[in-house]
């Protein structure tokens, strides 16, 4: 079966480390779905585990954790999914990852797609949406509905990526809350603007004094994506009295300074999505419960993929592509690779 991936003998951890390869056939467990692979998503997690683990001597590491994909079979444990289902999933970062022809993986992690999108579209969003779904509703316990938090700002640092583009839909299509974005070129202003986003303001410049210029309800939430150490100060000066901070990526931690917190009794929020399929939790099929939502929603068009480039096939060539883009770090939306060469 063919993949992309590296192994311990790999000469550094830039993208060129990335090789096609011929791997055994997946043998799916009791509650696993064998997926026919489609279409894989590229994700920052896809970088910092190649650059982090390297595999034991005479194995390999394959990674990608977006898939958009077919049933072939099913597990015995397994309910609600059938040999010929359309599915998508981000997968478990314990596990091997989809960038392989046929995949296995645990079907509490997985949803219906949606019926209308295809393969491309539809591997643009998993992993995303769960992270900015659990950021919203599980990590700061927003309320759903359009009354919910209705003089209430969320603040959204680095809304053009991937989790923020769909970050910002879900937050205006489920809450009530006013939704301001970062992003710093035209083209990424731009992008948050045809996704609704009211509110765009620079990164690159000071965050409270054009939050203020804005005249909009208190910063109640505030989400950073990106350069949290960076822009730390500014979030604790602009949130609210016993408002909340959630963050997704990797700060010194020598640079933030948690005590800034306490005057206000602001609360600090991690997410990462992994953390369900890798503990193994009892709420683990929330992300399948997740990703049917989110399928719901596209369905009735409430929301749009992210998608932003199609790269090619899913092959070690492209895939180096798509690392060294993403790790560029002037991405917009999702890069996605579609087929086989």
């Amino acid at each position: 079966m063919r993949a992309v991936g590296y192994g311990h003998g790999r000469a550094d951890d830039s993208p060129a480390c990335l090789m096609d390869l011929q791997v055994p056939e997946p043998e799916p467990g009791p509650a696993d779905l064998l997926v026919q692979v489609e279409a894989v998503g590229v994700n920052p997690v896809d970088a910092k585990v190649r650059r982090r683990e390297l595999p034991p001597m005479g194995e390999w590491r394959v990674l990608g954790w977006d898939c958009a994909g077919t049933v072939l079979a099913t597990g015995a444990e397994v309910r609600g999914f059938a040999a010929g289902d359309r599915v998508w999933y981000a997968g478990a970062l314990n596990r091997p990852g989809c960038n392989s022809e046929r995949h296995v993986v645990d079907h509490r992690l997985v949803g219906h797609r949606p019926p209308a999108w295809t393969p491309l579209q539809a591997a643009a969003l998993p992993l995303t949406a769960i992270t900015a779904w659990e950021l919203l509703f599980d990590r700061l316990r927003l309320q759903r509905g359009a009354s919910a938090h209705a003089n209430q700002t969320l603040l959204v640092v680095g809304a053009a990526g991937g989790v923020g583009s769909i970050l910002v839909q879900l937050a205006q299509r489920l809450t009530g809350l006013t939704v301001v974005g970062t992003a710093s070129r035209p083209a990424s202003r731009s992008w948050l603007r045809d996704f609704g986003v009211e509110h765009v303001i620079d990164h690159h410049q000071p965050l409270v004094a054009q939050v203020a210029s804005l005249d909009l309800p208190p910063v109640h939430a505030a989400i950073s994506l990106t350069h949290t150490a960076e822009h730390f100060p500014s979030l604790v000066e602009l949130l609210a009295p016993q408002g909340a901070l959630a963050l997704i990526d990797d700060p010194d931690p020598s640079t933030i300074n948690v005590l800034a917190l306490k005057r206000k009794s602001l609360s600090l929020h991690w997410e990462l999505m992994f953390t369900r399929s890798l503990f193994q939790t009892s709420d683990m099929a929330e992300q399948g419960r997740i990703l049917q939502q989110v399928s719901e929603l596209a369905s009735a068009g409430s929301v749009r993929t992210t998608l932003q480039t199609c790269l090619g096939p899913i092959d070690a060539a492209h895939l180096q592509r798509a690392h060294a883009v993403m790790e560029a770090g002037s991405g917009i939306g999702k890069l996605v690779l579609a087929g086989w060469g």
